[in-house]
């Protein structure tokens, strides 16, 4: 169909059919007599991008999505725009303090903090692809908050920018990714925003928790001690994790780091901490 018929279509004005053509996120054919025959393809395609376009999503990262069979690129362009959404929120916080008075010195202070801040999550981002990437940058994201002050928070967020920035590719077999993908594919910024207040809820109270979930958790720990799950792909996924975070600087410089950098991180880990002892003592067959 011609231009002017796709435009009835999709209500798209001729001149944004024209762009995204050029951009080449549609491919028509072109006739003999110069004209471009769109498709029914091109059609659904171009209704996607007005979609897209309308939640603010710009064509170079519409290209990424409508390549992406799997859909985590749209995921992880979620994650992003949460961060911002978060961060725009926190901007709009300092511009209130200013309207009441805060001085213009502190204001750049917090705002300087907040860059750092966006340091650290793109380099997650970009070190942990796919869900366990928007899992983790989304988790830590919560516990960035806070103004760098101290030279010991400054020091551990050059630590951390160090370490991210000399991180090798954290490369998944095949085989996994596509487990990965398929069980996670449907995990959204809500459902883990669910999982990590969920988790922070147990920490909270740990014997409680156990107390309340004992019949599960003993479901739980006989099923990852079968011979059946450490055959499984979610075994050796947690197996493959493992030993990158331990053998890159995870766990004994950037963890350590964080604690430093983030009061409310440090308080967390505590917590964490406690909580894994709580579950020894009840679980005593856990390693």
């Amino acid at each position: 169909m011609l231009i002017n018929e796709v435009c009835k279509i999709t209500k798209l004005t001729k001149k944004a059919i024209e762009y995204y053509t050029f951009q080449r996120l549609v491919s028509p054919v072109l006739l003999n007599n110069g004209y471009r025959d769109y498709s029914p393809k091109d059609v659904q395609t171009l209704n996607k991008i007005k979609v897209l376009r309308k939640l603010d999503i710009s064509t170079d990262d519409i290209r990424k999505i409508l390549s992406d069979s799997s859909g985590s690129v749209l995921q992880e362009i979620s994650v992003k725009k949460e961060l911002k959404r978060q961060n725009d929120k926190r901007k709009s916080v300092i511009l209130k303090n200013i309207i009441d008075g805060a001085p213009y010195e502190q204001a750049e202070k917090e705002l300087s903090s907040l860059e750092q801040y966006e340091n650290i999550l793109e380099r997650l981002s970009d070190a942990f692809p796919g869900y366990y990437g928007r899992f983790i940058t989304l988790h830590f994201g919560r516990f960035l908050n806070e103004p760098i002050k101290t030279d010991e928070q400054k020091n551990a967020y050059y630590e951390i920018i160090s370490l991210l920035d000399n991180l090798p590719d954290f490369d998944i077999p095949s085989d996994l990714n596509e487990y990965l993908t398929a069980n996670t594919e449907h995990i959204g910024v809500e459902q883990i925003f669910d999982m990590l207040d969920n988790m922070e809820k147990a920490y909270e109270n740990p014997d409680k928790f156990l107390s309340d979930n004992k019949e599960i958790l003993e479901q739980y720990i006989k099923l990852r001690q079968s011979e059946e799950y450490k055959n499984s792909p979610a075994y050796k996924l947690s197996e493959l994790i493992g030993k990158f975070n331990s053998s890159t600087g995870y766990n004994d410089v950037f963890i350590p780091a964080m604690k430093r950098l983030s009061h409310s991180y440090s308080q967390y880990y505590d917590k964490l901490e406690k909580a894994n002892e709580k579950l020894k003592e009840h679980f005593p067959q856990i390693k």
